[in-house]
């Protein structure tokens, strides 16, 4: 009689033929071993696409060897609660994620179309910032966040710009972007930094309608306006697209390499899956949550170790971390003669930063009844004054070089040098 078992071959009974018996077990025992090999093809398969995930994402890139640096930032925390090493090892471990941040949320926009990829880009562009300031006003350090923003808004102007001009001036004798969209930028950026100076001047002159009441209030009230005036300009900039490329391929005579290097950008693919976008994304956002709080507990005791001002700590350390994909990915395009490109990093990220982050920060803090303004104070306001209006000036030709991005870089020397004597008022 012949029955089945579980490998699917049939099996005869009450034969008493060893000879048979013995080929019946033999195909039992090649069955097994079949099935085994096919669950453990899928189980190969599975952890072939986990390590390729990891390889593409972590391993490829020498820049992340600075990662494990973050986790033994929390190990010293805890051990030794030397604070100046907890914010330099922090520091290094926040650069390589906030890299990664960006390159996931690029990969991510591949599979969402131009316009959510925009948004996507627009929104985790400057995450990094977002998250600290978020931890600094939950924990009540309202001045940390201010000084941390204004480090980044002057990072990205004077720095990463500057390098970028620099960069692409040591290619290219002189190169040419679009002026229209560096004049809006300009605009926008003027526009927030009035937001600024109205509340700045209001408590300087002591010229307060109701003491401590009317500067917290028209804060707010110029917040939602800078919150309203951003979220338009992303709709008009979305829904010209591309007029707005069309106006500047008109304007740009570009060589045949630079067509070439276009072909090639519009041919890119993504390098990671829709679904491992996401989960990296989520992965590298927690870590740079987690890291962020050992970072903003170090400042102050940094600032007693080392002897060093909070200010020059927030303003001119903090932003080291946030803005390193900024740097590079300015840098890349700026060699390639895409100036319009690294633009838009350096002067699209601070007028997210000045329209968006530090309006949503004093919404946020209204909200959850923490006193947040835009009164920044006078020395701090007039620096990104000064800061914008230099920027705005060294971009109405609509050319740059080598020179303009050397002013640039000793404008940030200056401002780096003024904020290691300041001493903040607040502190």
């Amino acid at each position: 009689m012949e029955s089945a078992d579980e490998t699917g071959i049939h099996v005869v009974d009450d034969i008493d033929d060893p000879e048979i018996r013995e080929v019946d077990a033999q195909q039992r025992r090649i069955q097994a071993f079949s099935v085994g090999l096919e669950g453990a093809g899928d189980r190969k398969t599975i952890g072939t696409v986990i390590y390729k995930s990891i390889y593409t994402v972590i391993l490829s890139k020498k820049f992340n060897l600075l990662i494990p640096f973050g986790p033994l930032a929390i190990f010293v925390q805890k051990k030794t609660n030397q604070n100046g090493w907890v914010f330099i090892l922090g520091l290094l471990g926040i650069m390589p994620l906030a890299e990664r941040l960006g390159y996931t949320t690029e990969q991510l926009a591949f599979y969402s179309g131009p316009t959510l990829g925009g948004l996507l880009n627009a929104t985790f562009g400057n995450a990094t910032e977002l998250i600290i300031s978020i931890y600094a006003l939950r924990t009540g350090r309202i001045r940390v966040v201010q000084l941390s923003l204004l480090g980044s808004l002057l990072s990205n102007l004077l720095f990463v710009l500057g390098i970028a001009f620099f960069s692409g001036g040591i290619v290219r004798k002189e190169q040419v972007f679009n002026k229209a969209t560096a004049v809006v930028d300009s605009g926008l950026l003027l526009m927030a930094v009035m937001g600024l100076l109205f509340p700045a001047s209001l408590h300087s002159t002591g010229t307060e309608v109701h003491l401590g009441v009317s500067e917290l209030a028209l804060s707010r009230v110029s917040s939602c306006v800078l919150l309203l005036a951003y979220v338009a300009s992303i709709i008009f900039q979305l829904k010209n697209i591309k007029h707005l490329e069309g106006n500047q391929h008109g304007e740009i005579l570009y060589s045949d390499d630079q067509d070439q290097d276009q072909d090639e950008e519009g041919e890119a693919a993504p390098e990671i899956s829709k679904w491992e976008s996401v989960i990296w994304l989520g992965i590298t956002a927690a870590a740079i949550s987690i890291l962020s709080e050992y970072l903003v507990d170090a400042i102050e005791g940094t600032s007693l170790a080392w002897g060093v001002p909070v200010a020059f700590i927030s303003v001119i350390l903090l932003p080291i971390g946030g803005n390193t994909a900024a740097v590079t990915t300015s840098v890349m395009f700026a060699m390639k003669d895409k100036l319009d490109v690294s633009l838009g990093v350096a002067i699209g990220s601070s007028t997210q930063i000045s329209m968006f982050i530090i309006p949503f920060c004093v919404v946020v803090g209204w909200i959850f009844g923490r006193p947040v303004d835009l009164n920044f104070q006078l020395f701090e306001t007039a620096t990104l004054f000064m800061t914008v209006l230099f920027v705005a000036f060294m971009m109405q030709e609509g050319t740059s070089n080598y020179f303009k991005g050397l002013m640039l870089l000793f404008c940030y020397v200056l401002v780096a040098a003024s904020y290691f004597v300041h001493e903040d008022p607040s502190s």
